[in-house]
């Protein structure tokens, strides 16, 4: 079901959760809103994040696979108590190719000031342990994350890629998709015409003017290239109401930049608490992030 959060004076749309739905039928068109399917595992640390419901699994929303036992995801994909499981090297989400890999999630980690009332505050990010490390190969592979602090300028390159809706109530796309989405920058996303107040600088703007991410794209990657190689700056967090594809209403996400530190405090001090012996663990406790 789609979620409404109210933000300032308006309702803005979270890209979250479909409904589960049919298995995809041959012949329906499958178009991000906007944008081409995207050439097989062109993006191999895009991940689909599937929850269960009865007997299957369904997927919700995208994720960058950062480590080989850890996802980046959107909070509010997560921020419920849900059996997940993280399914890379896909394209077809509805058809087995050979070169998926299915890994359970072991621990969910939202960022301590998320607030799912109010998804404008911003800290719409979370870290998925796996229930084990996956394999590094041609389809599956790291993501390059930014340095802490880097800001992209205006109009640089980027890409969204998903499995989300191809249009504002419309269905999932069976094949992974990008669409070109260049940068808008904050002095201009923040304008009164824009988004306004309601963006954040902990936070990106991209598109704007015809392509756009759509509900199931959440938590995806804004792949931005920087000096000929991809990075991925942003998690796909929200759309305006008015639809997915709205003008200078641009896609907007949880800037990846400004989260690096808390990212690697979660993993180094899960990783500690793990291997450490007792004694060790209190202190390493008092200095990690919960």
């Amino acid at each position: 079901m789609l979620r409404f959060l109210l933000l300032s004076a308006f309702v803005a749309l979270v890209l979250s959760e479909p409904k589960p739905e049919p298995r995809y039928v041959e012949g329906v068109e499958d178009r991000v809103v906007g944008g081409t399917v995207a050439q097989p595992h062109a993006w191999p640390w895009q991940i689909s994040l599937q929850y269960l419901s009865g007997s299957s699994y369904y997927h919700t929303c995208g994720g960058s696979l950062v480590r080989r036992g850890w996802v980046m995801t959107a909070a509010h994909c997560v921020d419920r108590t849900r059996t997940w499981r993280v399914v890379l090297g896909d394209h077809n989400i509805y058809v087995s190719e050979g070169t998926e890999q299915v890994v359970g999630v072991s621990g969910v980690y939202i960022h301590p000031n998320w607030n799912s009332n109010s998804v404008a505050n911003g800290y719409d990010i979370a870290l998925l342990r796996l229930s084990s490390d996956v394999t590094l190969n041609s389809y599956v592979q790291l993501a390059s994350l930014p340095p802490s602090g880097q800001i992209l300028p205006n109009n640089n390159p980027c890409y969204i890629t998903g499995w989300g809706y191809t249009q504002s109530g419309g269905q999932l796309s069976a094949s992974l998709k990008q669409a070109y989405l260049p940068l808008v920058d904050y002095s201009t996303c923040s304008r009164s015409d824009w988004w306004g107040s309601t963006v954040k600088t902990t936070m990106v703007c991209a598109g704007g003017s015809s392509d756009s991410g759509c509900q199931g794209d959440s938590g995806g990657p804004l792949n931005c290239q920087v000096n000929g190689r991809y990075y991925v700056h942003g998690v796909t967090s929200f759309v305006s109401s008015l639809g997915c594809n709205t003008l200078r209403k641009p896609t907007v996400f949880t800037r990846v930049s400004a989260y690096i530190g808390w990212m690697e405090g979660v993993s180094t001090c899960r990783l500690l608490l793990a291997n450490h012996t007792e004694s060790l663990f209190t202190r390493t406790n008092e200095n990690c992030l919960s």
